[in-house]
């Protein structure tokens, strides 16, 4: 059995946990699959099948700039016929979309989509115009096309299935994984900072978060708040905050093992890996109230309303001065790219 898996709209650093996901399923597909793969990448991420094997799809015009993405995707939607003959979908006996969109659109093999990002059903107010019109004809016509759909949490299969009226037969849950290797403790004490990795996008909900944080220096006047992700450039920060931008997963790893806290006031997310992460490597937790983060942190997390600044501040305090850590061990251990990519395969089978 010959699986296709889609990776051409994967930018490198671009498009945060789908990335983190596709890279880390091919990645667990080499090691603990069962079936036969064959990754179809872009010219700007050839690395990407991490072991399975690949074709690059030059016909794709890749692309790491936003005009050059649209333009990509849309080329590929209005005239796919190139494409596929690279791709020669009818030796395949099912095809996996893990970055939301079919593209290209095909009628067959049997299709599955993992769904991300749901976020334009909740929030529209945060999307230009012509995003959601984008979204909802590019998610339109996947969903509709798909005979399976695979949401990474409860939350956004009950999602898929309320706004978009699928089946509920045809919308699986698999969970996504961590690296356990990678994230864990190494025993050095916990530095006075708080941390956020999160690229300064409306639902990350920043500016709230600077407000908690300034009540919460009021009875902790050494504590510093520590930022990571893209769009920071230039932003002014209140004293104790510091914005290092993006950062690489062994930086981001030795932040989550020296950090006194995690804080993730999140609107939304499909998932939540930060909090997850940062539990493998024993740092404390306070996360919002919202979407997928209770459903993936359960009880090893102080929780707040990411509306309400008092909260978050107590959330953060209650989370510094608590001991969560062997739950939020114990949480992260549940979740492995081995299952994950296990469950893909019961879903390929099921497929052809």
């Amino acid at each position: 059995m010959l699986v296709g898996l889609s990776l051409l709209t994967l930018v490198p650093g671009v498009v945060g946990g789908s990335e983190r996901y596709a890279r880390e399923l091919t990645k667990a597909l080499t090691g603990v699959g069962e079936l036969e793969y064959v990754a179809f990448v872009p010219t700007v991420a050839p690395d990407a099948s991490d072991g399975l094997p690949s074709l690059v799809v030059p016909e794709y015009r890749a692309s790491t700039s936003m005009p050059g993405r649209i333009a990509a995707m849309s080329l590929a939607v209005a005239a796919p016929r190139r494409i596929l003959r690279r791709l020669d979908p009818e030796r395949l006996d099912a095809i996996h979309f893990p970055l939301s969109v079919m593209i290209p659109r095909m009628e067959g093999p049997p299709a599955v989509t993992t769904m991300h990002d749901l976020q334009h059903e909740l929030y529209p107010q945060f999307f230009p115009r012509s995003e959601l019109v984008y979204r909802r004809v590019v998610y339109g016509w996947t969903l509709k096309r798909s005979r399976i759909v695979i949401a990474i949490s409860e939350h956004a299969r009950e999602t898929l299935i309320e706004r978009h009226g699928l089946d509920p037969e045809r919308v699986r849950t698999i969970h996504l994984g961590l690296d356990h290797e990678g994230f864990r403790p190494d025993g050095r004490p916990r530095e006075p900072f708080l941390l956020y990795p999160a690229n300064r996008w409306p639902h990350k909900n920043h500016a709230r978060l600077l407000e908690a944080y300034a009540l919460v220096r009021r009875e902790r006047p050494d504590l510093r708040l520590v930022l990571t992700g893209s769009g920071h450039d230039g932003w002014a920060v209140p004293e104790g905050v510091e914005s290092r931008g993006r950062v690489s997963d062994a930086e981001l790893v030795e932040l989550y093992r020296s950090a006194a806290c995690l804080v993730f006031p999140s609107l939304y997310e499909g998932f939540g890996l930060p909090p997850l992460e940062a539990m493998a490597c024993g740092c404390p937790v306070a996360v919002a109230r919202a979407t997928s983060l209770p459903e993936v942190c359960g009880d090893a997390a102080e929780y707040f309303d990411p509306f309400s600044v008092d909260d978050m501040g107590a959330a953060i305090l209650r989370a510094l001065s608590g001991d969560r850590v062997e739950k939020g061990l114990t949480q992260a251990a549940r979740f492995s790219w081995d299952a994950c990519a296990r469950a893909h395969d019961t879903v390929y089978r099921e497929l052809a």
